[in-house]
C-alpha cells in the first residue's frame, strides 16, 4: 500500500457518469465528469433508460482519463468506491459492475458509499472536516437535514415530505418556460425581479425541521393558469424572485432552527441546489450573523452536482475502519442515509 491512500471512486446514480481518483479523502488527482445534460434536454428530464446506456458507453474512457489525468498506475490503487444508491437502478449498475469488476480483477478491497454522503464529502475536499457538524442536503431528489457526531455517522433530523427542492425548481422552470436543467436559469431570473407574487413558505412556522415544496410549485402553477385565463401577463423574473424568494427563507430558517437544537463546529451546504447564489449568498449571511463560531462549508460549484471526488472523498472514512463491501454487493436505488 502506498504511503497515501489512493481511493478511485465511480458515480453514476443519474445523468452524470463520473471516475475520480482522491488522495487520502481531501485531494482530487483526477475528476473526469461526462454529462448527459444534451441528451436529456428534449425529454425536459432525466430518461432512466437513456441514461443507463450513456453510462455504459462512457464508463470505460472514463476510466481511462481518470488514471491518465491523475498520472498513475494499478499499483498506485488502494481501493475502489462505488455510489450504491440512492439513484436510477439502471444507473447506479453500471457504475457498481464496473467498481466490482475493477476491484475483483486488480485485486482492491470495494466500498458502497452513499450518494448523499458524497454531496456532504465534498466539502472536505481542501477542509478538514469539524464534529459535530449539521449539513443541508438540497439536491434534485433530496433535501435533508443532517447531523453528524463524528465521520459516517448520520442522523436525518429533518427532511421533505414531498418534492424535493431541486425537482421544484425544475417544475417551476418548466411552468416559466425555461430550458433544462431548470435550476441555474430560475436562479439567473430571480436576481433581475422583484418578490411581487404570493408564494407560500410551506411549514416554516411549524415545530419540526421537516419541509414542503409542493404548496410552492402548486402556487406558482396557479399563477400562471389564472393569468393565462384571465388574459393577463406574468413578469416571468418577478414570479421566479417571489418563488425563489420563499425557497430560501424556508431553507434558511430551517437551517436555523436546526442550529438552535444541535450545537455544531462546521454547517455545510451541499447538493446540486448548493450552487445556487441566492441561496448561497443569504445561508452565509445569516450563519455569520447569528452563529459566527459556526464555520460555513459550501463546495465550489465544479463539486456541487453529481461527481466522483466526493464519493471517494465520502469513502476515505469508510476505508480507515476498513468498512469493505463484498463482491456480491447490489444497487439500492432508495438507499437512506
Amino acid at each position: 500500500m502506498s504511503q497515501k491512500v489512493r481511493i478511485m471512486a465511480f458515480e453514476s446514480s443519474c445523468d452524470e457518469t463520473s471516475v475520480a481518483i482522491v488522495e487520502d479523502g481531501q485531494t482530487i488527482l483526477a475528476n473526469v465528469v461526462a454529462s448527459q445534460v444534451q441528451s436529456h434536454i428534449r425529454f425536459g428530464g432525466v430518461v432512466p433508460e437513456v441514461a443507463s446506456r450513456h453510462h455504459v458507453e462512457q464508463i470505460s474512457q472514463v476510466t481511462r482519463l481518470a488514471l491518465e489525468q491523475a498520472g498513475v498506475t494499478w499499483q498506485d490503487i488502494d481501493a475502489i468506491a462505488v455510489t450504491q444508491g440512492p439513484g436510477l437502478v439502471g444507473a447506479l449498475l453500471v457504475g457498481i459492475t464496473a467498481a466490482k469488476t475493477l476491484a475483483l480483477v486488480h485485486d482492491k478491497p470495494l466500498i458502497a458509499v452513499n450518494h448523499l454522503a458524497g454531496h456532504i464529502y465534498a466539502s472536505q475536499i481542501g477542509q478538514p472536516l469539524a464534529f459535530p457538524l449539521l449539513a443541508l442536503i438540497a439536491s434534485g431528489g433530496h433535501t435533508e437535514l443532517v447531523y453528524m457526531p463524528e465521520h459516517a455517522s448520520y442522523q436525518v433530523v429533518g427532511e421533505t415530505q414531498d418534492d424535493a427542492v431541486g425537482e421544484a425548481y425544475d417544475k417551476v422552470g418548466r411552468l416559466l418556460g425555461l430550458p433544462y436543467p431548470a435550476g441555474k436559469h430560475v436562479d439567473a431570473l430571480a436576481h433581475q425581479g422583484q418578490d411581487t407574487y404570493p408564494v407560500p413558505r410551506a411549514m416554516l412556522q411549524e415545530d419540526n425541521l421537516d419541509f414542503s415544496f409542493s404548496g410552492m410549485k402548486s402556487a406558482v402553477m396557479n399563477l400562471v393558469h389564472n393569468a393565462k385565463q384571465r388574459g393577463k401577463e406574468l413578469v416571468t423574473a418577478d414570479l421566479a424572485t417571489s418563488f425563489q424568494q420563499a425557497v430560501v427563507d424556508v431553507l434558511v430558517g430551517k437551517t436555523l432552527k436546526a442550529l438552535a437544537q444541535y450545537p455544531v463546529k462546521q454547517f455545510i451546504l451541499a447538493g446540486g441546489v448548493a450552487a445556487n447564489s441566492g441561496l448561497r449568498q443569504r445561508m452565509e449571511q445569516e450563519l455569520a450573523s447569528r452563529y459566527p463560531d459556526v464555520q460555513v462549508l459550501i463546495p465550489p460549484l465544479s463539486l456541487c452536482g453529481d461527481n466522483a471526488a466526493m464519493i471517494g472523498a465520502a469513502a476515505y472514512p469508510l476505508y480507515l475502519q476498513k468498512r469493505f463491501s463484498p463482491l456480491t454487493l447490489n444497487a439500492k436505488p432508495g438507499l437512506f442515509l
